[in-house]
């Protein structure tokens, strides 16, 4: 055995990729986990002494609830994951850890509205989830046996917010006796895998079938109508709910499937033209959208106007503020912006308190988390497992996109949940269950390498 753990044959020739075996590197996973949590602790007791000049009186419970939690799934893991890509869970304990403590610290300023402890209940369901997922699928090519089943469920759930009232101008909840859920969460996650199980089953028929068009060869209708109707469908429901930041999302992961799928550049171009056309129809037609996008052509009308800062002045102000190092958790006034500083605008509280350089390290986390799916995907033989990495890294990824920009002004603000920071149950569990998924086909990828799982 050699130092890099290659076996040589006798003849001095390397062994065959099928006999080289991957570190599992579950110890570095733990050790990071600690590091993640300890990081966690730390921004909890900063706010206390920041605020009262003393520790929280909870910091104690409230880093071994989150450790427990972390080892809990750590434990999942190792158990029945132990080659996963040992990067995954640390990030999403870290990123979940930092979200509990920016809602926390807005909550120590707005005492009527107190989001932290709810938000380490729906955490704690998520990491749940995330251990349920990991222990009982063994393999994640058990999903593509189900492919109509998930859209059914996916489809049902967009359509049931609409029966029930609008909130702030959108009908993307469910309200009863003061519980709340957001089904488009859900069924964002059921739609890639459908969408990574039809693509995986079609993908010859999508890249070569069909007539050309200049220089995009087009499937068969007979392929590509069930997966354009569904996605038709999806979006259609979510525009009549006012959801456009998810309709962005869902058409974004369309576009990034197909093109995976048949790897031709062509149907890029064709998304971007047609993500152009429809933003711009739906701009002017639609009062809703077309306020948000006037509010992102002129930021601060409101204020030349004598009406005082908008949100989105508000949230620019805030990471005005924060400078290269930021004023310090706790110190900051991004509370300011009202109603949504939990949810779509907490990234503004991260940019004011951290600065720019901890909103950088904020971004590289989700940058990490997201090429670590993409790589495990491109180790993967099979396409379903291929395409439900990357379809489900991409949901990351663009929604890490459309808030971050919106929030910026780098485009028109739309709501969403920026993953794991944000306040929001259906949102955090649904994150939770990415993160599960991609353990199990990071694990499957890794195994594969290693040459004890079949292609």
């Amino acid at each position: 055995m050699s130092k890099a753990g290659t076996t040589v044959a006798r003849e001095g020739t390397p062994a065959p990729a099928s006999a080289v075996r991957l570190p599992r590197r579950r110890g570095i996973e733990l050790a990071l986990i600690v590091l993640a949590v300890l990081l966690s602790v730390y921004g909890y007791c900063a706010v206390g002494l920041a605020r009262y000049g003393t520790v929280p009186p909870g910091a104690a419970g409230y880093g071994a609830g989150l450790g427990v939690l972390a080892l809990v799934a750590h434990g999942a893991v190792r158990l029945r994951a132990p080659n996963a890509d040992p990067l995954l869970l640390p990030i999403g304990v870290l990123l979940n850890g930092l979200g509990l403590v920016l809602i926390y610290r807005l909550d120590l300023q707005t005492p009527g509205d107190r989001a932290a402890p709810t938000q380490l209940v729906w955490s704690t369901l998520g990491v749940t989830l995330f251990i349920v997922v990991v222990l009982m699928l063994r393999d994640h090519r058990l999903l593509q046996r189900y492919t109509y089943v998930w859209v059914a469920a996916a489809l049902a759930l967009l359509t049931l917010p609409i029966l029930f009232p609008a909130v702030n101008g959108a009908r993307i909840w469910i309200r009863i006796a003061g519980f709340s859920i957001q089904p488009g969460e859900f069924a964002k996650v059921l739609l890639a895998v459908f969408f990574a199980a039809y693509l995986a089953a079609n993908r010859s028929a999508l890249a070569y079938a069909g007539r050309r068009i200049w220089r995009l060869q087009l499937p068969t209708g007979r392929v590509l109508g069930p997966i354009l109707t569904v996605w038709l469908v999806s979006v259609g429901v979510l525009v009549l709910e006012r959801d456009l930041g998810t309709s962005l999302l869902f058409f974004g992961l369309f576009v990034v499937m197909l093109y995976v799928a048949t790897g031709r550049t062509g149907w890029i171009a064709v998304g971007l033209l047609l993500a152009a056309l429809g933003a711009t129809a739906v701009g002017r037609l639609e009062p809703h959208v077309h306020g948000r996008i006037e509010d992102w052509l002129h930021p601060f009308a409101s204020i030349d106007a004598g009406q005082g800062p908008n949100q989105l002045a508000q949230s620019l102000f805030a990471f005005a503020a924060g400078g290269m190092l930021g004023t310090g958790l706790g110190l900051g006034h991004s509370f300011l912006i009202g109603f949504a500083v939990k949810s779509d605008f907490i990234l503004a509280t991260a940019g004011e308190e951290l600065g720019l350089a901890g909103l950088s390290a904020i971004f590289l986390l989700y940058a990490l988390l997201v090429e670590r799916g993409y790589r495990a995907g491109l180790a993967l033989r099979d396409p379903f497992g291929r395409l439900l990495a990357v379809g489900l890294a991409s949901i990351v990824a663009l929604q890490v996109f459309v808030i971050a920009g919106g929030v910026t002004g780098l485009i028109p603000l739309t709501g969403m949940a920026m993953p794991f920071l944000a306040q929001g149950g259906s949102s955090v569990v649904t994150n939770w269950a990415i993160v599960a998924l991609l353990i199990r086909v990071s694990d499957s990828a890794r195994r594969s390498y290693d040459g004890r799982l079949a292609p």
